[in-house]
């Protein structure tokens, strides 16, 4: 039987929470100080610490000191007010989740049934690394250069924590992928992991999958509709093209995020949840926040924890292992065996890839399709190899985008204003072919269709049309 240790000095909260963890059948001590916290923890090793941070002999984060609390006992940290420091500050200590008062029972409910020691944790984590040492292999994910290294060592971090996550990377890097990792790692890994496409949803639906709605809350209501935010709960919500969620939408989630609670379409009782949100954005979320695509607050509310994606061309020495990990998954499939040749794979890995993993993935099964017997040669794969000068290509998404050849953008231009330019230009290089733009500039077609979209509608605000989106559309 798990056992808890309540360290409150709030006496009558302490028996609160005393009783409900013993109905959930744990064995429970309870501490009103530091003294009496390090006399029960001598006595008996908690699996389990609820820690109050304000306490009458000290802070609670004196107890840190303590390695084998760290070692072997769950922390959760008990808190006033939920707020970004309070996110930080958990993090920082290694606790893995915190509360605000007064305790919510249903969240409270939902830790006790995740509880898990920090060293089944850290043993986790060391298998996993002898495992990526030895196949490249890190979860759901594949690669041995030094920027995936980073990425490893970030989520082993942040995976054991309650706090929320934002991943960036261009279209095609695995954001979702990444989100799926840290799920399995967390102790939310028994409950759902569930992910949105927050630019793929029409703005009219969104609201509704994501908190639901009510029977009769409007047209088509035929009945009671549970949002993601339902389906998710103990478990992770990953709202990937976080960018792309109207801005009134942004308002709800920040509140979520702050209290917990969220209400469906066409009702006015509160729901709570306890759900822990991952997002992710292919814009650059500093400029995304200046254009007004995404609300400076939920910015730095989504932002405790940073994970920025390299795209697959500045960790080239992963694609050969992507590939032939790409090909095993196809031929088990199709119950087929085929591998590349040397050439092939060193074509592979001289391409520089502008939609990234996904892309690769798509032109491994396509090669395997098109190659007749055991072999894959070169001859069904890409051709634009790095230069020896490691310039980048032509047709590379850079500022030379353009027809000419160059475009130029003054100091002090916005960075939407820039991103505005450097979309226009590539478009009209590539003879406004779209799936080849939104390739080589590393976005979903979702997402240069958004924002060309919002290019003419800026223009019909102005009153006028320089020729460049009317183009383009």
């Amino acid at each position: 039987m798990s056992h808890a240790l309540i360290v409150d000095d709030d006496t009558d909260s302490a028996q609160m929470m005393a009783a409900l963890i013993a109905a959930e059948h744990f064995t429970v001590a309870t501490a009103h100080n530091l003294r009496d916290a390090r006399r029960q923890m001598a006595l008996q090793q908690p699996d389990l610490v609820l820690l109050d941070l304000q306490l009458p002999d000290g802070s609670g984060m004196d107890l840190f000191d303590d390695p084998t609390l760290v070692a072997h006992s769950e922390v959760v940290l008990i808190t006033g007010h939920a707020s970004l420091e309070t996110s930080v500050q958990a993090l920082r200590l290694g606790a893995a989740d915190y509360l605000t008062k007064p305790v919510n029972m249903k969240q409270l409910r939902g830790i006790l049934s995740r509880v898990m020691r920090p060293s089944v944790l850290k043993d986790e984590l060391a298998s996993l690394n002898a495992e990526w040492q030895k196949t490249g292999h890190f979860g759901h994910l594949w690669g041995r250069s030094a920027p995936m290294q980073r990425i490893y060592e970030q989520i082993a971090r942040v995976a054991g924590t309650a706090v929320s996550v934002f991943i960036t990377g261009e279209s095609g890097t695995g954001k979702e992928v990444v989100a799926q990792t840290v799920h399995d790692l967390s102790r939310r890994r028994k409950q759902p992991f569930l992910a949105v496409n927050c630019g793929a949803i029409s703005p009219n639906l969104i609201e509704s999958e994501i908190f639901g709605h009510e029977k009769g809350s409007f047209t088509g209501a035929d009945r009671m509709h549970q949002g993601f935010f339902e389906r998710a709960h103990g478990g992770t919500l990953f709202l990937d093209e976080i960018t792309e969620m109207p801005l009134e939408l942004q308002v709800k989630l920040l509140r979520v995020l702050e209290t917990g609670t969220f209400m469906r379409v066409g009702s006015t009782t509160p729901i709570e949840t306890d759900v822990r949100v991952i997002a992710a954005t292919n814009r650059t979320p500093e400029a995304a926040v200046a254009s007004g695509k995404l609300r400076e607050d939920l910015y730095y509310r989504l932002n405790v924890f940073p994970i920025g994606l390299p795209p697959l061309r500045e960790r080239s020495s992963d694609v050969p292992l992507l590939a032939e990990h790409f090909l095993a998954a196809v031929c088990e499939r199709e119950n087929v065996r085929k591998r590349f040749t040397p050439a092939a794979l060193d074509k592979l890995a001289a391409y520089r890839w502008p939609g990234n993993v996904r892309e690769l993935r798509n032109v491994v099964q396509r090669a395997f399709v098109m190659a007749e017997g055991e072999q894959i040669t070169d001859e069904w794969l890409p051709s634009d190899p790095i230069p020896a000068d490691g310039a980048a290509p032509a047709g590379a998404a850079t500022a030379a985008a353009s027809r000419e050849g160059l475009i130029t953008i003054r100091l002090g231009t916005s960075m939407a204003e820039a991103e505005r330019q450097l979309i226009l230009a590539t478009l009209r290089h590539y003879n406004q072919h779209k799936e080849r733009t939104a390739a080589v500039l590393g976005v979903s077609l979702k997402t240069l269709y958004n924002r060309l979209k919002e290019y003419a509608a800026d223009d019909k605000v102005e009153g006028g049309d320089d020729g460049e989106t009317g183009a383009a559309s």
